[in-house]
């Protein structure tokens, strides 16, 4: 009976990550009354390879939806050394734009920035 339970969860996961592109870790679908998706993208910054990125983010083929619907998590997956760190921008608080998408026909844009913390020698 457990063999059976896996192969059903395994045949679903399958399914699930089927409409995935490059990037892309999952889309799960609202509902069937609703055109909307939440999917979830990784990237990697491009300056600190050592972190992951994760954005989850509603979507939908009408393309209204909102930046402020999104969600961000970043990890240290990897080595991060201090040549990394020198290679990007410390000064000010703005930080560098290491992602950026746009999310709707009103010109509406999720910004992701890197910021680096001296102090405590974090990134955020």
């Amino acid at each position: 009976m457990s063999a059976l339970k896996l192969g059903v969860v395994t045949a679903a996961a399958a399914l699930m990550l089927a409409g995935c592109g490059k990037g892309d870790v999952a889309d799960v679908s609202l509902g069937i009354f609703t055109l909307k998706d939440i999917t979830v993208n990784a990237f990697v910054d491009p300056e600190v390879p050592g972190v992951t990125c994760h954005v989850a983010s509603i979507e939908s083929p009408l393309s209204l939806t909102d930046p402020s619907e999104s969600a961000v998590s970043c990890r240290q997956t990897g080595e991060i050394t201090p040549a990394m760190i020198e290679r990007i921008k410390t000064s000010g608080s703005d930080g560098d734009v290491i992602f950026s998408k746009s999310k709707s026909v009103f010109l509406k844009r999720l910004k992701i920035r890197r910021i680096f913390d001296a102090k405590n020698q974090t990134l955020i």
